[in-house]
């Protein structure tokens, strides 16, 4: 971590931008401006248009930095959607990069991961995909009906957190199977089904919607071949996940770590135990250490390799894959597990190796 003051400063102000945009449909941060392109709590998109011409910038070489010097002079649109796990750590790497480049204009929609992948990405309406699980068969097969190329690129790693309120004093650690049965559709309908000591009350749920990658991979790590339930109120947006759990002792729901991490006192995270009798909670250090099993998870954004072309798309994605070993900010801001050395150093071959395709 720097000991300059001023980008101490710098760095406590973008966490607490994070830490109200996990929170808000439409936020506003340092060098950026941000529009509602739909918002709401139903799997509405969530948008973000970042542009160096609102605050410019002092640069920010600690932080990452341009990729080189003639990209100061890059100017273009880039457009983003997908998943709202990766949408706040999207959202920081384009306010740094906004700062040295203030004529290139990134707009990021929070729309989750199938959503952006179906909607958007895959018939060519935008330059990358942020995805919270691997691209689908079928979304891959819509990306070649329609010519896009894509490359996969991992950019984090996420520890799923399970959550209940702070009045909950029963729910605090539960099996996978005790979590499957909460959330299968041929489930239980009360907490006493689950532990017969627990209120006979019906559960009440709050979670991702079916359009959403968080969605996808609970449903693959806790319900196995077991279809989701419908009885739970699904949303693209964290902060309704937190407002309905929040103060109400017979509810639950689960996200992205990011909003837990920067928002600990509003819910309690739930301790999972996998297979065996050793309960664990969320945390970066558990998500990087593989012990909090099943639930810790790869982060991937993918860019169109027809945009790269363009040396401004390819420079800010060659900006973010430099930025996923950045711990302070993966980490320190944002609350995802960085990438390993050798992790990034294979994104940027698969990048680079993409570019050369794009512009050659």
């Amino acid at each position: 971590m720097s000991s300059d003051p001023t980008e101490e400063k710098r760095r406590i102000t973008r966490r607490t931008a994070l830490t109200s945009a996990a929170g808000l449909s439409t936020i506003a941060i340092a060098g950026c401006t941000q529009s509602d392109s739909g918002g709401g709590s139903d799997g509405g998109s969530e948008s973000t248009e970042a542009s160096g011409e609102d605050g410019g910038g002092s640069g920010s070489e600690s932080e990452g930095g341009s990729s080189s010097e003639s990209s100061e002079m890059l100017s273009g649109d880039i457009g983003i959607a997908g998943s709202s796990t990766v949408f706040p750590l999207a959202t920081a790497v384009a306010e740094i990069y906004s700062e040295d480049h203030p004529q290139v204009n990134i707009d990021i929609s929070s729309t989750g991961s199938g959503g952006g992948f179906s909607n958007f990405f895959c018939v060519g309406e935008t330059d990358f995909n942020n995805a919270s699980r691997p691209m689908k068969e079928e979304e891959a097969g819509l990306c070649e009906e329609n010519g896009v190329e894509y490359v996969e690129l991992v950019v984090a790693t996420d520890a799923l957190t399970v959550v209940v309120s702070n009045d909950n004093d029963y729910a605090t650690e539960l099996t996978v199977e005790q979590l499957a049965e909460i959330w299968a559709a041929d489930g239980a309908d009360t907490w006493s089904e689950i532990n017969s000591s627990w209120p006979d009350k019906e559960i009440n749920r709050f979670g991702a919607a079916d359009t959403s990658g968080t969605f996808d991979y609970f449903g693959e790590q806790i319900l196995g071949e077991r279809a989701h339930t419908d009885d739970y109120q699904a949303t693209e947006q964290d902060n309704t996940i937190a407002q309905g759990v929040q103060g109400d002792r017979l509810a639950i729901g689960y996200f992205g770590f990011s909003y837990f991490y920067n928002n600990p006192d509003q819910l309690t995270s739930v301790a999972i135990a996998d297979g065996g009798d050793t309960y664990v909670k969320p945390s970066l250090e558990a998500a990087a250490s593989g012990e909090y099993t099943p639930l810790s998870r790869p982060l991937f954004t993918y860019p169109a390799v027809e945009s790269l072309a363009e040396e401004h798309v390819a420079d800010f994605a060659q900006f973010f894959v430099d930025q996923t070993d950045n711990e302070s900010l993966v980490a320190g801001d944002v609350g995802y597990v960085p990438a390993t050395q050798s992790l990034k150093s294979e994104q940027v071959e698969k990048l680079n190796s993409a570019i050369e395709q794009a512009q050659n």
